[in-house]
């Protein structure tokens, strides 16, 4: 079990770290996870989402209705900075929790804290983005990605392309030169 003295820098510079590492998972999940996916995948995850809305955006909207005004998300990717600061202010809560805890609650550090982004995960998208309704129920998002078939995945780590499992798609292979 991990143990991290936060006296060697001190809490605030261990929360700042822990910000900028949830800022930078929340910018590689949407690189990687949403950049892989087929325009027709990315147009079916869009149909199940509350208003076509990511969770940040849904968060964003109700909290500017609620003030009497209302975003508009523009763009190839339906996005506006209130909705992507929600995002990202999503990304980095669990890391300041984690890091704020981690030497008050060691359970928190088991398996180098792979557990509680599992628990986190469980409860956040698959549990009360449905239940708050910020998101679709998890059943009805389209099922792609690495994890949808990992003989396949190898593809996007070496590059070689991109895929959609859930239409079929192998990676592009590149051709030999003889």
């Amino acid at each position: 079990m991990a143990h991290h003295d936060d006296t060697d820098d001190g809490l605030g510079a261990a929360l700042v770290k822990g910000a900028v590492a949830g800022v930078a998972a929340s910018a590689a999940l949407d690189w990687f996870m949403w950049n892989n996916l087929s325009p027709e995948t990315r147009q079916r995850t869009r149909r199940v989402r509350p208003d076509g809305l990511d969770p940040g955006h849904v968060i964003a909207r109700k909290a500017a209705r609620a003030m009497g005004t209302d975003i508009q998300p523009r763009g190839r990717n339906n996005q506006h900075p209130a909705g992507v600061a929600v995002h990202f202010a999503i990304g980095m809560a669990p890391t300041l929790v984690y890091t704020a805890l981690r030497d008050r609650a060691p359970s928190l550090t088991m398996s180098g804290g792979t557990l509680f982004g599992l628990g986190l995960f469980i409860m956040q998208d698959e549990t009360m983005n449905t239940v708050t309704g910020l998101g679709a129920r998890p059943g009805e998002y389209p099922w792609a990605g690495p994890c949808a078939r990992p003989d396949r995945a190898s593809g996007l780590w070496r590059g070689t392309g991109r895929h959609d499992a859930a239409a079929g798609r192998p990676p592009k292979r590149r051709r030999r030169r003889h």
